[in-house]
């Protein structure tokens, strides 16, 4: 597969629970997008600015806080919130989702539907809705690349047992919708949970245990739905 000799793409792993954040815009232009801004925003900041990178997008695969800041538990993670009072960016976010993010101005914000491309400094990034992890998560593609947050993992698949999670939803996000991209596509995940930083779509359907379900009913049941 060819790759984009202008793409910037940077996997950062920020935070407390092994969360990555992604850095992808255009070396030319020298834009650049921060996926799920929610812990460390100096770590995030300094790194574009070593790299003369400047931020214009923040895209968000979901709404939970620990990818989007917000309270978790005791503690107040900064966020988008804080990573737009320090420069003047965009926040993309599911239609789904848009009224959970909370502190923002609606001229802040991006509504995206799957489908959407949304173009950083000359490089077109496509959003793919995925639901069952939340009712709003995406996933975005760009340049053989998809960044999947809490859709699939490495080998596991995010949970659904939390408010919005649906399984029949997760069921067909990942057997319609990420297993049917091309095999040669680089999945790059939410967490650090795997010994891999990343795998191609057609490793996953060898080894995720999470694609190996040959209808709703039995995917259901593993899942805990009877």
């Amino acid at each position: 597969m060819k790759m984009n000799s202008s793409l910037y793409f940077k996997q950062l792993e920020i935070g407390p629970m092994q969360n990555y954040v992604y850095l992808i815009g255009s070396t030319e232009t020298r834009k650049v997008a921060v996926v799920d801004a929610a812990w460390e925003i100096d770590t995030i900041l300094n790194i574009a600015a070593q790299d003369d990178m400047e931020v214009t997008h923040a895209f968000v695969t979901h709404t939970h806080p620990d990818h989007v800041g917000g309270r978790f538990g005791s503690n107040e993670i900064p966020g988008v919130a804080e990573l737009l009072s320090r420069c003047k960016a965009k926040v993309v976010v599911h239609k789904a989702e848009a009224e959970a993010l909370k502190g923002l101005s609606p001229s802040d914000l991006i509504k995206a539907d799957s489908g959407d491309k949304i173009n950083v400094g000359g490089i077109d990034i496509e959003l793919m809705h995925t639901p069952g992890h939340t009712p709003g998560s995406q996933c975005f593609l760009v340049d053989g690349r998809v960044v999947s947050g809490d859709t699939m993992f490495i080998d596991a698949c995010g949970r659904v047992d939390f408010p919005g999670g649906n399984p029949e939803q997760m069921y067909y996000s990942l057997t319609q919708k990420l297993m049917a991209l091309p095999e040669e596509t680089i999945l790059f995940p939410g967490h650090n949970y795997s010994r891999l930083k990343q795998a191609t779509i057609g490793e996953q359907k060898q080894t995720n245990p999470y694609l190996k379900f040959g209808s709703l009913k039995a995917f259901l049941a593993a899942m805990g739905y009877r």
